[in-house]
């Protein structure tokens, strides 16, 4: 199989817990908090580990939360490549209010990344094997333009590297400018944005994803369309794929989950529809957890199985 690593140049240590109910400026009793890592890249490498896939996570990591990060990293077998950072990783805080099911995450800025930190993650970055498929993912953390990211893809490609991009805004669109992506997965309301129209119609997202197709930016877009599933298109082919009707417990890691499977499956060759349909499988799969957990193998299997019946 292809070898797969991610980039995250903004992780996290989530933290999640339960609370009876949510008012202000009282005290809020809550449940020991469960501690996982976190940030995009972080999170598609432990969903392909959970899928029984292989995928070395590279990150900055600092401070007491940086160490945390790592030491669960290692408890979950994800292999890692960091470069020490000067600021402390940050913590982000999701909490679940058991008597009315809502959600509240608390999501803090990226630690700061500076010329000489954001130069030795390139390196790492740069020692990648060709042929290889590398995963950024996540938002740019301060300390990072849109030009970095940029100028990193083009040197990643240059040494023959397939780079899957997961973001949004500025760094998405940035991205695309680049070219010859592998995959990309906005949901309708980014792929709006990209296009510079509104999407109202189906017709109309499939013709938003083929524009980025025939234009060479990405040679796969997948659009993610929440309940009604996603909306994969190559220069070949456009597919949709959506799932059975299931009760959400948290959205958080859901489009992870997506990415992971759908790299996995990249990397092994797999066409199009199989892609997509094993992407959805896991996206799924997160949903039914609470908190910050992502897909797991067995979920995963039954929903991709069902999805490959009909």
């Amino acid at each position: 199989m292809v070898p797969i690593y991610t980039l995250t140049l903004a992780p996290s240590l989530d933290s999640a817990t339960l609370t009876p109910q949510i008012y202000p400026e009282g005290k809020l009793r809550c449940s020991t908090p469960v501690f996982e890592p976190g940030g995009g890249g972080i999170n598609v490498a432990r969903a392909i580990a959970h899928l029984g896939g292989k995928a070395t996570a590279i990150y900055p990591a600092g401070g007491a939360t940086g160490e945390h990060l790592s030491a669960l990293l290692a408890d979950e077998n994800v292999p890692t490549i960091s470069v020490h950072t000067k600021d402390w990783t940050r913590q982000n805080l999701h909490v679940h209010v058991t008597s009315s099911s809502e959600q509240y995450r608390f999501v803090m800025p990226g630690a700061a990344l500076s010329e000489d930190e954001f130069r030795k993650l390139e390196e790492k970055v740069l020692i990648i094997e060709a042929g290889a498929i590398l995963v950024i993912s996540g938002s740019l953390p301060p300390g990072v333009s849109t030009n970095k990211l940029t100028q990193l893809l083009e040197a990643a490609q240059q040494k023959g590297i397939r780079c899957i991009v997961d973001s949004s805004g500025e760094a998405l669109s940035a991205a695309l400018g680049v070219g010859q992506l592998e995959l990309v997965k906005p949901n309708q309301k980014e792929l709006g944005a990209l296009s510079g129209r509104d999407l109202t119609q189906p017709d109309d997202v499939r013709q938003a994803a083929l524009e980025i197709v025939r234009s060479g930016k990405a040679l796969r877009v997948v659009v993610s369309l929440g309940p009604q599933g996603a909306l994969a298109v190559d220069s070949e082919r456009c597919v949709q794929v959506v799932p059975p009707p299931m009760k959400s417990q948290s959205t958080v890691g859901a489009g992870d989950s997506m990415v992971g499977a759908m790299t996995l499956k990249l990397a092994q060759n797999a066409p199009l529809d199989d892609m997509v349909r094993f992407g959805v499988a896991a996206g799924s799969a997160a949903t039914i957890n609470q908190g910050t957990r992502l897909c797991a193998l067995s979920d995963t299997q039954k929903i991709y199985d069902y999805l490959c019946k009909i």
